[in-house]
C-alpha cells in the first residue's frame, strides 16, 4: 500500500548506510556463527526507531540490558521459524543489540537488515501506532 501511513513514514528521517546485500547462504552463515541457534527474520524495506523519551526512562531500559530501540519493517523477505509471512511486516520488541549494519537483536530474535533503509527518533507512541 504505497500510500499508508506506514509507507509515508518510511519516507521520514535520515537513509541510513546499513543494511546488507548478502545473499540467503551468506546471511545464514553469519547468523548461525555469531548467533548459534537464534531465530532470525529477513527484511526489507526498514526502519530503526530510536525512542524519544525521558532520560529516566531510556535509563530504565538500558538498566535492563536493552537498547531504547525499535526496528519496522515493511516487508518481509524470509523467517526462518514461519511466525511472519514473506511480504509482511513486521515489529520488533526492544533490542538487544545492534551491529550498526544489519544484524539487529532482540531478546528472541536477529532481524537481518536488507538493503537501504532509515533511521529515526520517535515517541513511543508513534512506535507502537503502527499496525
Amino acid at each position: 500500500m504505497p500510500n499508508s501511513p506506514e509507507h509515508e513514514l518510511l519516507q521520514n528521517g535520515r537513509i541510513s548506510s546499513a543494511g546488507t546485500s548478502l545473499s540467503h547462504a551468506e546471511v545464514e552463515a553469519l547468523v548461525a556463527e555469531r548467533f548459534p541457534g537464534k531465530a532470525y527474520c529477513t527484511v526489507e524495506d526498514w526502519l530503526i526507531f530510536h525512542v524519544d523519551e525521558s532520560p529516566e526512562s531510556l535509563a530504565k531500559v538500558r538498566a535492563s540490558g536493552l537498547e531504547p530501540m525499535f526496528m519496522y519493517a515493511h516487508c518481509v523477505i524470509y523467517d526462518g521459524h514461519g511466525r511472519f509471512p514473506p511480504g509482511g511486516w513486521v515489529r520488533s520488541t526492544l533490542c538487544k543489540s545492534f551491529d550498526g549494519v544489519c544484524l539487529f537483536e532482540t531478546r528472541n530474535t536477529v532481524y537481518v537488515l536488507v538493503g537501504q533503509g532509515r533511521e529515526m527518533t520517535a515517541s513511543l507512541k508513534t512506535i507502537f501506532g503502527l499496525c
